[in-house]
C-alpha cells in the first residue's frame, strides 16, 4: 500500500444553508499536510455534512474552500480522487451480512485506480486491525474493529485525505483515546485526517482540537454562525456501525 503526502485542507467561512436552515456556517480551517484535526460538534451540528463538503461530495452555499490547491466546488471530482471517507452514517454503511473480506473487495472494485488485494493487509494493520479474521462477519466485530474497519476500508483508497466521521460514537473514554492514537499513526505516515466527534477530550494532545458552533436553530427559527476556532495544538507524538452496546477493545 503506498502513501501519499497529505493534502492541506482551507476553508474559509464556509457555510452551507438547505431550505430548512443553516446545517453550518462561517467555519474557518486550516489543516496541514500530514495533520491530525478533531472537529468537534454536538449531535445535529453539521459535522458529517462539513466533512462531506471537505470530500467533494457535498456543495457549501457559501465561503471558500480549497484541498490541495484544488478549489471547491468546482474541482470537486478532483478532491474525490484524494479523499477517502472512512465511516460515515447514511453514506457508505457496513452491511453485518457481510464478511470483513468482502467488504475488502468491494472497496477495492469502488478504487478510482485499479489495485492488488495484496494491499489489504498493510492497510488493515495500519488501522490497527493485523491479524483480524477477514472471514468473520462485520456484525461480530466490536465497535473498537468496526471504527477501525473504516478507516482500513479508507486507505485502500490510497488517499491524501481521509474523513472518519463519529470518531467517538460507541465507544469508552479508553477506546476513545485508543481509537485516537490509531489515527494520529495514520496522520504520521502520511494522509491528513480530519475526525469529527461529539466529545474530543480523547484527542487532546494527538490531534489539532476545534470547535464548531452554531448549527442549532436558535429561538425564533433565526440562524446563526458557527466557526471552527483551534482548541488545542498537536503534540508529537453517507457509515457507522450500529448500535450495540460497548464491547472491549480490541
Amino acid at each position: 500500500m503506498r502513501t501519499a503526502t497529505g493534502a492541506r485542507v482551507q476553508a474559509q467561512g464556509l457555510g452551507l444553508r438547505t431550505g430548512q436552515g443553516t446545517v453550518y456556517a462561517g467555519v474557518d480551517l486550516d489543516a496541514a499536510p500530514g495533520s491530525l484535526t478533531a472537529v468537534r460538534a454536538d449531535s445535529g451540528g453539521g459535522r458529517t455534512a462539513l466533512l462531506l463538503t471537505l470530500a467533494g461530495r457535498m456543495r457549501p452555499t457559501s465561503g471558500a474552500l480549497a484541498v490541495d490547491g484544488h478549489e471547491l466546488p468546482r474541482n470537486a471530482r478532483k478532491v474525490r480522487g484524494i479523499a477517502a471517507l472512512a465511516l460515515c452514517a447514511g453514506v457508505n454503511d457496513l452491511d453485518e451480512r457481510l464478511r470483513v473480506a468482502e467488504h475488502l473487495r468491494e472497496r477495492l472494485l469502488m478504487r478510482f485506480r485499479p489495485a492488488p488485494r495484496s494491499i489489504t493487509g498493510p492497510a488493515l494493520a495500519a488501522a490497527g486491525l493485523d491479524g483480524l479474521d477477514t472471514q468473520r462477519l462485520v456484525g461480530d466485530l466490536s465497535m473498537p474493529e468496526t471504527r477501525r474497519l473504516g478507516v482500513a476500508l479508507a486507505l485502500l483508497d490510497e488517499p491524501r485525505l481521509v474523513l472518519v466521521d463519529d470518531a467517538d460514537t460507541g465507544l469508552g473514554p479508553e477506546q476513545q483515546r485508543a481509537f485516537f492514537k490509531r489515527l494520529r499513526t495514520v496522520a504520521d505516515s502520511g494522509p491528513t485526517v480530519i475526525a469529527a466527534c461529539a466529545d474530543a477530550e480523547a484527542a487532546r494532545g494527538l490531534a489539532e482540537v476545534v470547535e464548531m458552533g452554531g448549527a442549532a436553530p436558535p429561538p425564533e427559527g433565526r440562524h446563526h454562525a458557527g466557526r471552527l476556532s483551534a482548541a488545542d495544538a498537536p503534540a508529537a507524538d453517507p457509515t457507522s456501525a450500529p448500535n450495540r452496546s460497548e464491547k472491549e477493545n480490541a
